[in-house]
């Protein structure tokens, strides 16, 4: 610590020194600049002879990542969003060596110069005229990979993408993911929409939403928990293939799955029921696989995840009674069920009601060991309150849930479009919910369907917990720029540089 306040200092003193200078430390714009990627895949095959026969000028711009001095002559990597490029700044040739001195690992630099070679083989790019674009008063890490507290790299992401390569690289995948399911969708004639993120009245969802204030109107407004109910009205609408990507917030826990403020996309097809939403889901996500490494097998934290279709469907009463060598009738007994729960030392509550002991039961024995892919379907009603009932068992509903390697990625379901039914289910939903939950009857959506909404199917995919599995990442903290952390008191260098001057 005491070794990065003595270098923040020394830069600070830089800083003022280059202003008695007359230079400008936090420059403006610099146009022309040629991203490094392109320059390096241009001429990775063009010889040092060429280069010197024919010399090539680029101008350049990016952050100093390293530097090695000698005297009147220094060798440095600049390094950009593309990638990184040697330079070479040598007294005689580059018309602001002056600020050489000045200079430290971290600033932004602007440059023009000519490529050559080194005796090396390196593409270097011989600086001409150098340009400072913004001066760094903090050293970069060092050893980031070998910091002790993890959580530093969450809370200075800026750091952790500046030092580390494969943050960064995660989250250029997660872009690309992002934008392959657009595409996607967009293929299947989708449209692109946008709902409101503070409802009147939080619904879509079971869970504890954020509540914030508007003065003008006087009311309290909910930042969504779900998009749903909004875009099952633009069903009514007459809008029949309809998706979102956007934030949802749910003021719960936080662990490396569940963050307060997380992205989902959710997508709704008229005319359409969940069998059709499986084989579009297998075509998205395998798809998506395919395109990003060329294969269907993937590996997630060591484990072998194969996403080649068709994937595996279980039901959840067969998924149950499977994991605990029992029979879908002693399912339906809740003394055999207490029973089952009780041997598998769950800490339930069995006061509880049948449905609530088998969630139980799903969620701590059966979802640990869902390696996937596999579609597990047919849940009971009770914890399905916007699914429509299967028509032959009126006590299950047309759904299913995505599991992949243990983690739930993506829900869907036939949609419940009867307006008397869906009554039914919001009170029973209303009686059962706990302080936190339970909200005001949505009768607007109610009058919605009484318009009519066409049979349709819809799903939600939650976006982070997709990245984590194709980029193989083990938390949900790798996979966002910015996770909610606890309050942090700030660093003990703050405001040193400043001093310094």
């Amino acid at each position: 610590m005491e070794k990065e306040n003595d270098q923040v200092v020394q830069r600070g003193r830089k800083l003022s020194a280059l202003r008695e200078m007359g230079v400008h430390p936090y420059g403006a714009r610099f146009d022309g600049a040629t991203p490094l990627a392109q320059i390096i895949e241009k001429h990775s095959a063009t010889n040092g002879i060429v280069l010197e026969a024919e010399p090539i000028s680029y101008k350049i711009a990016g952050r100093m990542m390293s530097l090695r001095r000698f005297g009147k002559a220094a060798f440095a990597h600049l390094k950009d969003q593309s990638g990184s490029l040697q330079v070479y700044f040598k007294k005689d040739y580059c018309s602001q060596f002056d600020l050489f001195e000045q200079l430290d690992i971290g600033d932004h630099l602007g440059l023009s110069g000519i490529l050559f070679r080194t005796k090396t083989d390196e593409l270097t790019l011989q600086v001409h005229h150098l340009t400072l674009l913004s001066k760094s008063l903090r050293p970069l890490p060092e050893k980031w990979h070998g910091l002790t507290d993890i959580e530093l790299r969450y809370r200075m992401r800026y750091v952790d993408l500046i030092a580390n390569p494969e943050t960064q690289k995660v989250f250029m995948q997660r872009a690309k993911i992002i934008e392959m399911i657009r595409g996607f969708l967009r293929e299947q004639m989708f449209i692109e929409v946008e709902t409101p993120m503070m409802h009147p009245i939080p619904g879509g969802a079971a869970a504890r939403p954020f509540v914030t204030h508007h003065n003008s109107l006087g009311v309290d407004l909910y930042l969504r928990i779900a998009p749903e109910l909004y875009l099952k009205r633009l069903l009514v609408g007459g809008f029949e293939r309809v998706f979102e990507i956007n934030r949802n917030f749910r003021n719960e826990g936080i662990s490396t799955i569940h963050n307060p403020e997380f992205t989902m996309l959710e997508f709704y097809m008229a005319y359409a029921d969940y069998d059709d939403l499986i084989v579009l889901t297998e075509q998205m996500i395998s798809g998506i696989a395919k395109r990003l490494y060329g294969k269907y097998l993937l590996s997630y934290q060591g484990q072998a995840v194969d996403l080649t279709p068709p994937w595996k469907r279980l039901s959840y009463l067969n998924a149950i009674a499977g994991q605990h060598s029992v029979t879908q009738a002693d399912l339906m007994d809740l003394t055999k069920v207490c029973q089952i729960a009780d041997r598998a030392k769950l800490n339930a509550d069995f006061r509880q009601p049948l449905y609530k002991i088998l969630n139980i039961l799903f969620e701590e024995t059966v979802e640990p060991h869902l390696t996937g892919p596999v579609f597990i379907t047919d849940y009971p009603i009770e914890i399905s309150p916007l699914a429509k009932r299967k028509v032959n068992a009126p006590h299950l509903t047309d759904r299913f849930e995505l599991y992949i390697a243990g983690m739930e990625v993506a829900n869907a379901f036939s949609e419940l479009n009867d307006p008397e039914d869906q009554r039914v289910r919001f009170e029973a939903q209303r009686k059962d919910a706990n302080e936190f939950e339970k909200t005001a009857m949505d009768e607007d959506y109610l009058m919605a369907l009484e318009y009519g909404m066409p049979p349709a199917a819809g799903e939600g995919i939650g976006i982070d917990r997709l990245v984590m599995l194709l980029t193989d990442q083990s938390s949900i903290r790798d996979v966002i720029f910015f996770p909610q952390m606890k309050p942090h008191s700030p660093t003990p260098l703050a405001g040193v540089a400043l001093q310094a001057k």
